[in-house]
């Protein structure tokens, strides 16, 4: 069965859904660049004061807090554990990349 085979019906509510989708999908990206605008800036301050690019004890206490807000959402929690540590991992590698340029002098803002 393709698209064109589908009542007319069903094909407009498909595509109702998937614009939905669409969208939803560009503001996690805009979220997103959001979020590692802040992180950035993070960065910058702990090069500027020497501090490690990961905290772990914070890292621990943010998964908590979207396991829980993700269960409360309906969203399974161990996903939303995943997608954290991918992003997580993201900033830290940032941290370390603005702390070697910090160290070699390159200000890189």
């Amino acid at each position: 069965m393709t698209t064109k085979d589908i009542d007319e019906s069903v094909s407009t509510e498909l595509n109702r859904l998937r614009e939905s989708i669409d969208n939803i999908d560009a503001a996690v990206v805009h979220m997103l660049a959001e979020r590692f605008k802040c992180t950035q800036q993070v960065g910058h301050l702990k090069a500027a004061h020497h501090l490690p690019p990961a905290d772990p004890a914070r890292e621990s206490r943010q998964i908590a807090r979207l396991r829980q807000l993700a269960e409360s959402a309906h969203l399974d929690p161990a996903f939303a554990e995943k997608l954290l540590n991918f992003i997580v991992a993201e900033v830290i590698r940032h941290h370390e990349r603005i702390a070697e340029e910090s160290a070699n002098g390159d200000a890189g803002v």
